[in-house]
């Protein structure tokens, strides 16, 4: 037979031999890493061959669940121990996880748990509550689960019932098959669920590791939601790929933050802008020894110049990334270095390792350089698709690239500088939030004739949910009552910080609401 032929239909042991898995990489780390410390969690203090250990009496928990290959496994839970160890059990089960935002209300993660027909649950202590409410016919089990020094929730089993050390069977998946569906945010009032293969994770492990310089040495405090891709790809994936030392809290609060970055000699943080503030501002940063924290890293917006300068002189010997990127390409597509910093500061940076990235017009031919257009990448860490959701899949990957949404400008070097947001999304406190999602709720209110919704600057926030609005005739409202009907409908970080009234809106010839213009006049 010729080669070529041998190629076109290779043969399924050499395939499954060839494959690759989230489950098997942390097997291949326990191995080279075994006496190492892995986790830390409160006093829970956890081997790399002990994290293993856990992770396959779980996995064998979950499979005498009677799970199938590719049953949906979602997370409701702030950051612990088990949080991880979950994570890569249900990789090993041969399963599917879903992680969702623990700031969502009951009715959001009802529609995650069942658009993505989830059959088992884990909630925490603090999440239980919404969990419960939020139960879907889909959900058939529900767990608890240890928090940050906190033990689970009474009244429904504990994740601890599922330990077992029964026999596990080789895994059946991995490569090309589906690892994870994290819901993300977009200008629909829902959100759509991308699906990533285990390769699209591991992909993305390589350029972290590479370019965010992951070593064996590093210790790592990851104190922001492992429900983002950011947390869980971008920082404590890579960092247990190569052997470092993790720290997990489920608390991004500074004072928390702070204490446990002294404690542990952490050389590595990261963080949104809004978190970098809150621990300058700390007055426990006043007498903190941070002089071990060699390298941070920030994303979900563009640091302020003056916060730049200031980390500089507080903490000379800290090195900054700033990663750029999106849930479905697994998440980093550019990175801003170090020694990138001063001579571009706003900027977005290069493609990473693994990512080809161009700015097009709407006709997908590349700009000039200093040209807006959209920014669009392919890349093997790109995601397969929505889930169940093939025509917003076919508009994403039009032309043979992925759409970010987001516009922006590249100079003569290729350095990206992001400019507008195509798809409208308002990125507050590290978390996204859907203009329209925000708008659809406000126009239930019988005052009211039209709104917008838009971010503004904010020195908290970075971008602050602002609704700008326009009375019905005859009708009165002050922003307390917005506030409050916001409330009754919406988890509350996408609840507006800021209301502004107004006798219209401005509109093109052709009657679209030019948000743009409408942020320039409230600057």
């Amino acid at each position: 037979m010729p080669v070529d032929s041998l190629a076109a239909q290779p043969d399924p042991v050499i395939a499954r031999a060839r494959s690759q898995s989230l489950s098997a990489m942390l097997a291949r780390a326990a191995e080279r890493h075994g006496a190492r410390t892995a986790i830390i969690c409160g006093d829970v203090h956890w081997s790399y061959a002990e994290f293993r250990r856990e992770v396959d009496r779980l996995a064998a928990g979950l499979r005498r669940l009677g799970l199938s290959p590719g049953d949906r496994v979602a997370i409701l839970a702030r950051n612990s121990h088990a949080f991880i160890a979950l994570r890569f059990a249900i990789a090993r089960a041969d399963a599917v996880l879903v992680p969702i935002n623990f700031m969502l209300n009951a009715e959001d993660v009802r529609f995650i748990l069942d658009h993505a027909g989830a059959r088992v649950l884990f909630v925490d202590a603090t999440t239980v509550e919404v969990g419960l409410a939020a139960r879907s016919d889909a959900t058939e089990h529900v767990f608890g689960i240890d928090g940050e020094n906190a033990s689970p929730p009474a009244g429904i089993p504990s994740w601890a019932a599922l330990l077992c050390d029964d026999p596990l069977e080789p895994e059946t998946r991995g490569g090309e098959d589906l690892l994870q569906i994290v819901y993300t945010s977009g200008t629909e009032s829902r959100p759509k669920g991308a699906m990533l293969s285990h390769n699209s994770v591991l992909w993305e492990y390589q350029s972290c590791i590479i370019d965010c310089e992951w070593t064996a040495g590093t210790v790592a405090l990851h104190a922001m939601p492992l429900f983002h891709c950011a947390q869980l790809d971008c920082m404590i994936g890579p960092a247990l790929h190569v052997g470092a030392k993790n720290v997990i809290t489920g608390s991004p609060a500074a004072d928390n933050v702070l204490h446990l970055l002294v404690q542990h000699k952490a050389t590595s943080f990261f963080a949104p802008p809004t978190v970098w503030i809150s621990l300058l501002r700390a007055p426990l940063m006043e007498t903190s020894d941070l002089s071990a924290l060699e390298k941070g890293y920030y994303g979900a917006s563009i640091m302020p110049v003056e916060v730049l300068r200031e980390l500089g002189e507080r903490l000379p010997q800290l090195r900054l990334w700033n990663l750029y990127g999106q849930t479905e390409i697994a998440p980093v597509a550019t990175i801003l270095f170090p020694e990138e910093h001063a001579a571009r500061l706003g900027s977005a940076g290069r493609p990473t390792l693994h990512v080809e990235t161009r700015i097009v017009d709407d006709a997908m031919e590349p700009v000039a350089p200093g040209e807006v257009g959209e920014i669009v990448h392919r890349s093997p860490q790109l995601l397969s698709g929505y889930w169940n959701d093939p025509v917003r899949t076919a508009e994403a990957f039009a032309g043979g690239w992925f759409h970010s949404g987001d516009l922006g400008v590249a100079d003569a070097e290729g350095y990206i500088t992001v400019v507008d947001r195509k798809k409208d999304m308002i990125k507050t406190g590290g978390e996204n939030v859907a203009s329209r999602e925000v708008e659809e709720v406000l126009y239930r209110h019988a005052a009211i004739s039209e709104v917008a919704v838009i971010g503004l600057p904010d020195p908290k926030w970075i971008e602050a949910v602002t609704a700008v609005i326009v009375l019905r005739d005859g009708h009165a409202l002050e922003a307390p009552e917005v506030l409050e009907h916001c409330a009754a409908h919406l988890s509350a970080f996408k609840i507006p910080k800021k209301v502004v009234f107004a006798g219209n809106l401005p509109r093109n010839a052709s009657g679209k609401i030019l948000k743009r213009e409408l942020r320039l006049s409230l600057l």
